[in-house]
C-alpha cells in the first residue's frame, strides 16, 4: 500500500513505476486529495462541491493555483500534451496493416469481422429466426419460461456467434449457458461464456462495456429480485442507449420456498418506469423467442428479460395472432362480437386469464383475453392498433400480474380491477402462495362478474 499527494502529478507518476517495477502482485495506491484544491476559501468544503464557486472565490483561486489563463482557454503545451491524434492515426494504420495482411487469404474473416463491428445482424436473419419462431409454435412445449429462453438461445443463437453469455453465479438456474456456449478461463480465454461470480453490478456495467468496444452482443442472468445490485449499470445502459440484454429469471412469487426476500414484487414495475428500457415477461416459449428476437435486434435500447421458475402452459395462436406477438400486447384469445369483459396478463398469470375466459364462457359471459409481454414496446404502437386491442368502450377489464398493481391502471381504467400483490410474498410451494395471496382463477372470475 503506497499514500501519496494525489495533486502531486508526478508522485503518482513515481508511485506507479516502483509498484511495476517491485512486484507483479496488485499495489494499492491511495492518493489523497482534497475536494475544491486550491480555492482559498472553500477548499474541503461541502460547498465546494454542490455548488458554483462564484466570481470572486474564482478570482482568488486563480491567484492560488497561479494561473494565468482566460476561462476554457487551454495553454498550446498542455494541449500538445494531450493531443493523441498523430499517434492515433499511426497506431490505427498499423493495426489496419496488421489486419489486412491477417485476412487477405480469408477475406470471409474480415467481412465476419467488419460486420460485428458495424452491429448488424447475418445474411438470413429475419428468415431464420421467422423459423425459430413458427417452429416453437408447431411444437406447442409445456415448460418454464427460463427454460424456454434456453431453447430460444439454441434456435436463435447459432446465427448469432457474437453472442457473449454470462451469470452472477447462476447459471444452472438462469439457463443461460446452451449447447455452443464455452466458458472463459484463464487457461483457455477463447469463450463466449463468462463465469462473472457473486457480483450483479459488475457483469452488468462489463456487459455495457462489451457492447460500447463493439463486436459483442452481450447477455447476463441472474434472479429478478437481484436486479437492485445492478440497477445502476441498466440504468447507464438505458441512458447511453446500450442494448444490452439483461436476463432475470425466478421472476415472482412463484420462487416459492426461498421466500420473501427471493420473491420480487416491485422490481417489474420499477424496471419498467425506467426510460428507454424494454421489459419482457412472456408467457410461453413462443413469447420468449419473440422477446430474445427483439433484444438481439435492438440497436439503441436495452432489454430486459424476465423469466419464470415454474413452468407454464403452451399457449395456441393462429397466424396472425402469432404475427402480433411482437407489438408488446395482443389479442391471444377472443370472443364474438363485443366482450364483455377484457382480461389481461402477462407471464405465468396469463394462464389464469385463458382459464378464468374459458369457465365464464361456460356462463355467458364473453371474455377477451390480452396478453401483454411488453407495455413499452404496447404503448409504442398506433394509436389504432392500440384501440383494437384494448377499445375504449369495453370498460370492464382485469389485469392480473403477481407483482405491485400501482402500473396497471392505466390499462385498468377507473372501472377496471388490477389483481396483484401489494405486499411481500410467503415463504411455501408456489401453488400455495398463489392460493394464500389471491392470485388464482376463482378470483379472476369473482372480480369480472363483479364489474360487468
Amino acid at each position: 500500500i503506497e499514500n501519496v499527494d494525489g495533486h502531486d502529478t508526478d508522485a503518482c507518476d513515481k508511485a506507479i513505476e516502483v509498484a511495476r517495477s517491485q512486484s507483479d502482485k496488485p499495489t494499492l495506491i491511495c492518493c489523497k486529495t482534497v475536494i475544491g484544491y486550491g480555492s482559498p476559501n472553500k477548499a474541503g468544503k461541502s460547498s465546494s462541491h454542490g455548488s458554483p464557486l462564484g466570481d470572486d472565490e474564482i478570482i482568488l483561486t486563480r491567484e492560488k493555483l497561479g494561473w494565468k489563463y482566460g476561462p476554457f482557454e487551454i495553454p498550446k503545451d498542455i494541449r500538445a500534451a494531450w493531443n493523441a491524434t498523430e499517434q492515433g492515426a499511426a497506431s490505427e494504420a498499423t493495426w489496419r496493416a496488421a489486419f489486412d495482411a491477417y485476412t487477405a487469404d480469408h477475406p470471409e474473416l474480415a467481412a465476419e469481422l467488419e460486420r460485428r463491428w458495424a452491429g448488424s445482424l447475418p445474411e438470413g436473419w429475419e428468415a431464420h429466426a421467422d423459423s425459430v419462431i413458427q417452429r416453437l409454435s408447431d411444437e406447442g412445449k409445456t415448460m418454464a419460461t427460463r427454460k424456454a429462453s434456453q431453447e430460444a438461445l439454441e434456435g436463435l443463437g447459432p446465427l448469432v456467434p457474437e453472442l457473449m453469455g454470462g451469470s452472477a453465479d447462476l447459471t444452472g438456474s438462469n439457463n443461460t449457458f446452451w449447447s455452443q456456449s464455452k466458458g472463459i478461463t484463464p487457461d483457455d480465454p477463447q469463450g463466449n461464456y463468462v463465469w462473472y461470480g457473486v457480483r450483479e453490478f459488475g457483469m452488468s456495467a462489463m456487459m455495457n462495456g462489451l457492447w460500447l468496444y463493439g463486436g459483442f452482443k452481450p447477455y447476463s442472468g441472474t434472479f429478478l429480485t437481484f436486479s437492485d445490485y445492478a440497477r445502476n449499470a441498466v440504468r447507464m445502459a438505458a441512458l447511453m442507449e446500450v442494448p444490452t440484454m439483461f436476463v432475470y429469471t425466478h421472476d415472482s412469487i412463484g420462487l416459492g420456498e426461498d421466500g420473501p426476500t427471493h420473491q420480487p414484487v416491485e422490481h417489474l414495475a420499477s424496471l419498467r418506469l425506467m426510460p428507454n428500457l424494454d421489459v419482457w415477461r412472456p408467457c410461453d416459449t413462443v413469447e420468449s423467442a419473440v422477446a430474445w428476437r427483439a433484444a438481439i435486434e435492438s440497436e439503441k435500447r436495452p432489454h430486459c428479460l424476465v423469466f419464470s421458475r415454474q413452468g407454464v402452459p403452451f399457449q395456441e395462436r393462429s397466424s396472425e395472432t402469432l404475427a402480433n406477438v411482437a407489438r408488446g400486447g395482443y389479442v391471444l384469445r377472443d370472443t364474438d362480437g363485443t366482450p364483455d369483459v377484457i382480461l389481461l396478463g402477462t407471464g405465468t398469470e396469463l394462464s389464469l386469464a385463458v382459464d378464468a375466459a374459458l369457465q365464464l364462457a361456460t356462463q355467458g359471459v364473453k371474455a377477451r383475453v390480452v396478453s401483454m409481454p411488453c407495455t413499452s414496446v404496447f404503448d409504442r404502437q398506433e394509436q389504432s392498433y392500440r384501440d383494437s386491442v384494448l377499445p375504449a368502450d369495453v370498460t370492464a377489464r382485469v389485469v392480473i400480474e403477481a407483482g405491485v398493481t400501482g402500473g396497471w391502471w392505466r390499462y385498468a381504467g377507473t372501472h377496471g380491477r388490477v389483481i396483484g400483490i401489494d405486499r411481500f410474498g410467503e415463504s411455501a410451494p408456489a401453488p400455495e402462495v398463489y392460493k394464500y395471496l389471491g392470485i388464482t382463477v376463482d378470483r379472476v372470475i369473482e372480480e369480472a362478474k363483479a364489474i360487468i
